[in-house]
Parts: C-alpha cells; structure tokens; sequence
C-alpha cells in the first residue's frame, strides 16, 4: 500500500473517532433510554433465544478468520491456527505488511490445511468483503473499541461465532445491539477474557465452587498497569496508543474494567444463578500523570502534549449485587506503580488474593477437609485451634495449594498453554477451549451476557463520574434469564 493510501486511511479512522467521541455525552442519556425501553420488556423479541446456556451446532472443522493483526491479534491467530480441527480462511487488518506477516505465520502451522486463506487490506471495511466471501464459522475481532461491536454484528449477521477482545463495547446502546443480534441469530459472542484463564484464577474459581472461602461477601478487581509509553504511538499514528491515547483524554471512568472483574463475577456466580450485578457508583482521581509524561518524555510540542486529558488517573467504583455483596473495581494505565489486577476474594471462612498471590483461612481440624488440613497445618491433637489467618500464606505455602485445588482445565490443558504462551498461557487455554467448545457442541464459558455486564462498567461509571459519584443502575442483559442460568461449572 502507498504511503499516502495509508495517511488517508489513518485520517479517515481518526475522524471518525473523534466524532464518536464528541457524542459519548449525548449519547449517554439516548443509551439510558433506549436501555429502559428494552429492560421494561418482559418477553424477548419475537424469535430471539436466550444465550445463556446456549449450544450450538457441533462444527466438526471450524473455519476461522480474523480482523486485527496488530497488538493482540497475532497471538489469537497463532492458537486459532494451531488449534486441531480449524481452517484459517481470512486474515483481515488495514495493513497489507501486516496481513502478508500473519500469511506467512499461519501457513507455518499448517501449509496444507489454511492454503486456501485470502487477505483483505486497505480499507476500514474490508472485513464485510472478507465475511461474504470466505464464509467463516467463527471470527476473531482484535481492533480498536470502538469497532467492537459493528464488527461483532456484522459477524454474526452474516452466520459466525464472534469471539472480541475486551471490551465487548463501550456504550449500553451498543451491548445491547449485541445481544439482539445474538439472540436473533442464535450465534455465540463471547468477549474474549483472558484472565479467567490464568492459574490462580482457575484454582480461586475451583475454590469458591467447594466453598473453602466459605459465603462469598465481598471481591476486588482491578486494571492497574502502566501503559503511556503507547502515547509513542499516537504520535506515529500507527499501533494501540494511536487510538488509545484519545480514550485517555477524551473520557472520565473506568475504561478497562474486565481484566479484574470477569474472574471475581465468576467466582461469585453473577449473572448466573447465584446473584447479579445491581447498581454502581464511581469517582475518578485528578488527572496528571498523562500530561506530565507528554511534558517530560514526549516533549512540550509532541502532539500528545497539546492534548487535554479529562480522564482521571485512577478510577474507583463501588459495585452492589443483589444479595448487597461488594465489588471494588479499579482502573489506572498511567500512575508509575508496579503492575495488579488485586483478584481479590473474600468469604465468611477467609480470603484469597493476587499480586502477590497468598490466602487466608479460618478453620479448625475440625471443620477443614483433609486437604485443608494439610496444607493449614492443622493439628489433630488440638482440633479446636484456628488456622492463622491473622498472616498470609506465600509463596511455597500458597503453591501447597495447586496440589489440592489447581483446577482440572488447567491441568489437562497446561502443556498447551507452555508451548502456546500467550500472558502465561492463559491466552492459549482460552483460545483451544473456545474451538474446542465449538467443536464438541458445548456452551462456551463465558457467555455474552457477562460480557455485556463485564463491560457496562465503562459508560456506567462514565456517568456516575460525571454526576458526582451518583449509582447507576445495571440493566438486566438477560431480562431475567439470570435467575436459571447454571453457574459455569467447573470443567475437566
């Protein structure tokens, strides 16, 4: 592609942003109605389906394409490639280089079953061409937000699985168009949570279902992770901060919310069964350290530099569920601290939490299982002592745990996640188990209902920053299917 083909994309997409952004205020009050019109339904629309629980038609051979071979992308298409039983049928990004790079990758795993894979570059909506002509199954959406879900919808519209990078989308009036046309066509989408799938995740969440944190009260979950050296790229006008970076300025809220609370929403069984999400309040920090780094690093006539960033360095919100259990949530991409997702989960018989991973429990010989006994150290002899939950068991002590209770996905799948990657490997275990659900005719592990919930953090702490910290009620994306959705079970 020329260099000036390139230069009128790259416009076009940041006009088109901008202007989307300018109406997020605008749109906040027309998505609220549009929300309340649709929550005040009792009965779905005329041959909808809930996705619940949903399975779809077993694929024996599941043909794949993909749109965003960027930052996130190459890695999904590796595991798609690599996974058994797939066919890569397109590759779509606005780059040429970049589509010839991921050709060449994925005919590396395979030459002969992705030979027939087609590219389809230069053009925004490349991906529609890409969708009539090669017929997917199921497409991998890696772009930026606000391409989420119109790309979701055209997938699924035109018969495929859509599996989207976080978030699911960035406004209630766009989740819930997700969430009709999936019910419509009765095709998955899944937002494609990664962190659901680390280890100590997968062992908290087999945890919880044997209740050794006893009745579950209260979760942390957390986006903290320093990232404005990708104001590099608004700058260059090409990679994530090129788009990302206007979010930063541009928005006041959490905007990256489900890192951190996808896990603890499943270990507490929100949205499925158990309880639900309820209403939110949120407040934002002063907003510093992007414009300090534009300053500094960047210089004072850097493009970012003459950027007026509105959103606060760190984002706090209060979620209460219908049984008044709490979440905190927090968000924070540009404060010089050291990386946390906190996955914190507590309960009546102690806590488990991340970075650093450790636990707590308040047990007896008496009232622990064996399993517990040993790892707690619990004496027979004294079997009315407490385990020491008053200190944190680290390190080799919270590792004892993995012997007991390390979850059995992650112990048939770990030598795909050490010879896949991908953050660890939880990527490749999301990546193999979603084909593999797909294949065998099982209900996908998350569900789009989560992910619809998963994300209303944003625009819904959005406008409680903007009111002062005032609650924002949730909507009900299952219009009360919630209530006879199985909690996700705990696969082998």
């Amino acid at each position: 592609m020329h260099s000036e083909e390139k230069m009128t994309i790259e416009a076009n997409g940041r006009r088109r942003f901008l202007k989307q952004l300018g109406g997020i205020g605008a749109g906040l009050t027309a998505a609220g109605a549009a929300v309340q019109a649709q929550n005040s339904a009792s009965a779905r629309p005329a041959g909808a389906t809930y996705m619940g629980d949903f399975v779809a038609p077993k694929l024996d051979k599941v043909k794949v394409a993909i749109i965003g071979v960027g930052a996130r992308g190459p890695t999904h298409l590796s595991h798609a490639a690599a996974a058994e039983g797939t066919e890569f049928v397109g590759i779509c990004d606005l780059y040429e280089d970049a589509c010839n790079r991921m050709k060449e990758r994925v005919l590396k795993a395979d030459p002969e079953r992705h030979k027939n894979v087609k590219l389809y570059f230069g053009d925004e909506h490349a991906y529609r061409k890409m969708l009539t002509e090669t017929k997917p199954d199921a497409v991998w959406i890696a772009t930026p937000w606000e391409w989420h879900a119109p790309m979701a919808i055209d997938c699924m519209k035109a018969g495929a699985h859509a599996f989207v990078e976080v978030p699911l989308a960035t406004s209630l009036e766009d989740l819930w168009k997700i969430i009709d046309t999936s019910e419509k066509t009765q095709r998955h989408c899944m937002m494609m949570e990664n962190v659901n799938y680390g280890r100590e995740e997968l062992m908290f969440l087999n945890m919880c279902r044997q209740e050794v944190f006893g009745e579950l009260l209260h979760g942390e979950a957390a986006y903290i992770h320093e990232l404005r050296g990708q104001m590099r790229q608004y700058e260059n006008g090409r990679g994530t901060g090129s788009w990302r970076t206007l979010h930063w300025a541009n928005e006041n809220g959490n905007l990256y919310p489900t890192h951190g609370l996808g896990p603890v929403a499943q270990y507490m069984n929100l949205a499925r069964g158990d309880d639900n999400f309820r209403r939110l309040v949120s407040f934002s920090s002063p907003a510093k350290n992007h414009e300090l780094y534009a300053q500094e690093v960047l210089g004072p006539d850097s493009k970012s530099a003459k950027l007026d960033f509105k959103g606060g360095d760190m984002s706090t919100s209060i979620i209460k569920t219908e049984l008044g259990r709490t979440v905190m949530v927090q968000w924070d991409e540009s404060s010089p601290r050291p990386y946390s997702r906190h996955n914190l989960i507590q309960g009546t018989r102690g806590t488990g939490a991340g970075f650093p991973a450790r636990i707590a429990l308040d047990y007896t010989w008496k009232n622990a299982t064996p399993a517990l006994r040993k790892v707690l150290d619990l004496p027979e002899d004294q079997p009315n002592k407490h385990s020491n939950y008053h200190s944190w068991i680290q390190g080799g002590g919270f590792d004892a745990f993995y012997e007991h209770f390390d979850h059995p996905l992650f112990v048939r799948m770990q030598d795909i996640a050490k010879k896949h990657g991908g953050h660890g490997g939880m990527d490749a275990i999301m990546n193999f188990r979603a084909i593999e659900c797909l294949r065998k005719g099982e209900p996908l592990d998350q569900n789009v209902y989560e992910g619809a919930f998963w994300s209303a953090v944003t625009p819904l702490s959005r406008k409680s920053v903007a009111e002062d910290g005032m609650p924002q009620d949730f909507p009900d994306f299952t219009r009360g299917k919630w209530k006879t959705t199985q909690p996700l079970p705990v696969v082998s």
